[in-house]
């Protein structure tokens, strides 16, 4: 009995530990030097202490700049803090806490739950109470939350027992509720320009107390060009890619660390390609794809198409966009467009990556080569216009199906007239209803196989025209010349 209390006991208390909260931390004392954080990744160490040490965000920290005069005057509410991985968001948050005095509590919503945000609520309003110090809850990746753990957050951001600050890569209007959006204000941090980058590697080299100085490291110019460009404007990565080169460069005889073009090529192996499927890069590449398709430019739909692969994209999700693309954007003007499209789908279902990228490729310089028309896109969205704006119209009797005696007795189907009866393979009746009656929704363009269907449309009506009491065929053709195929 004694053994199964204290496993129970060890049971709760494990239980509690998982849930407790991440500790409070005072970001007012100096920050640790890297000799007392030998283990700390580079990134880490070299995290701004000033806002006048932040790089590439000049917009939100610079001199004058709305979110500074927040910062400097201790007048932050709650906000969100959305850009791209290695931009600063959680350099920011922590200069957040240090400039305003305030406590800061980090944890990540990856590993974090409700339990845990009510713990620090909790701590958050006796220490206000207590101290009279705000406390800053810093939840990074927040955009994983989902809409019940966001909704937790109201209460106590609206009360002001604490300022959250949100760190996302996705889109706050996608994946934030709208409840917490329209309580945070949303700062976007652009990615770090190559020039941004380039200064913070050479602060690392230079920097003694929490950098790269005492390896007494020499780096060519073009590995760090290289270094600066495998980046992609990721700080992290730079600042990673840099420790990696300078660790295992090669040792100089006054014990320093050299570091060539073959050295970092070597030891990087090739260029990251910042790419994430279910994110905002996700959905900007598609666009700039599609665009590209729309815009009859060949070259450029290659590289767009080119980047999704390299960046591991579902070839199945393009090949849907080709075939989406190929009745909105090309239609009937070129009918084997969507042909085309449906082939690729099949040639990728059954060969896959790598071997069904060449048909991707094909796929896309027909479409951006075939001629353009939206005409069936704007059909649809005259229908449903429509429909929309219209009351539900009634089926005219005269062309309803009439399977019962009863149906028959109401007049269901009476007066219809079957087409191929008639002269022309066209009969004097009409197949809309009356409140809609003359609409026209599809209008074929001017080029490719649509000038074909337009001579098609425009001979079937000029028929029906004559059928209700009209003279003359049509224009250019004779009574019993239809379109051919």
């Amino acid at each position: 009995m004694a053994g199964k209390k204290t496993g129970k006991a060890v049971g709760k208390k494990a239980r509690r530990a998982k849930t407790a909260p991440v500790g409070a931390t005072d970001l007012r004392e100096p920050a640790c030097a890297s000799a007392d954080r030998p283990l700390a990744p580079l990134a880490d160490r070299m995290r701004p202490r000033t806002l006048d040490e932040f790089v590439g965000q000049d917009r939100l920290v610079g001199e004058g700049a709305l979110l500074r005069r927040a910062i400097e005057t201790d007048k932050l509410t709650s906000l969100v803090l959305w850009g791209p991985p290695g931009s600063g968001k959680t350099s920011l948050a922590r200069m957040i806490a240090r400039t305003t005095g305030a406590i800061f509590v980090s944890f990540s919503a990856v590993t974090s739950g409700v339990a845990e945000v009510r713990a620090v609520v909790k701590e958050a309003r006796e220490r206000l109470e207590r101290e009279g110090r705000r406390t800053i809850l810093f939840v990074d990746e927040i955009h994983r939350f989902n809409k019940a753990q966001q909704d937790a957050f109201l209460p106590h951001v609206e009360s002001g027992a604490i300022v959250l600050i949100g760190a996302t890569t996705e889109n706050p209007s996608f994946e934030l509720t709208g409840p917490l959006l329209s309580r945070c204000r949303v700062y976007v941090l652009e990615p770090l320009r190559p020039e941004n980058v380039r200064t913070i590697l050479a602060r690392a080299l230079e920097d003694a107390e929490r950098g790269l100085a005492g390896m007494k490291p020499r780096v060519d110019e073009p590995a760090l060009d290289f270094l600066v460009n495998f980046s992609n404007g990721d700080a992290r990565v730079a600042l990673g890619a840099l420790e990696l080169a300078v660790t295992t460069g090669r040792l100089a005889a006054d014990g320093g660390r050299r570091v060539t073009l073959q050295a970092a090529e070597e030891v990087l192996q090739r260029k990251a390609v910042l790419y994430d499927k279910s994110g905002e890069e996700h959905y900007n590449l598609i666009s700039a794809f599609h665009k590209s398709l729309r815009g009859s430019d060949a070259q450029a739909a290659l590289y767009w198409l080119g980047r999704m692969l390299d960046g591991g994209e579902d070839p199945l999700y393009i090949a849907r966009r080709m075939m989406r693309f190929a009745v909105e954007d090309v239609g009937l003007a070129d009918p084997q467009a969507l042909v085309q499209a449906v082939a690729t789908k099949e040639a990728v279902e059954f060969m896959g990556l790598p071997e069904a990228d060449l048909a991707l490729v094909q796929a896309a310089v027909y479409l951006a080569a075939a001629p353009k028309s939206n005409s069936l896109y704007t059909a649809a969205s005259g229908v449903k216009r429509d429909i929309l704006e219209n009351e539900a119209a009634p089926v005219p009797l005269h062309i309803r199906n009439a399977p019962t005696r009863l149906m028959e007795e109401l007049g269901y189907g009476r007066g219809y007239m079957y087409d191929h009866n008639e002269p022309g393979h066209v009969a004097a009746q009409s197949y809309l209803p009356e409140a809609v009656e003359g609409h026209v929704y599809y209008r074929p363009g001017e080029y490719g196989f649509e000038r074909e269907i337009a001579r098609r449309l425009t001979y079937w009506e000029k028929l029906r025209r004559r059928a209700r009491g009209g003279t003359g065929a049509p224009d250019g053709e004779s009574d019993d010349a239809p379109p051919e195929a």
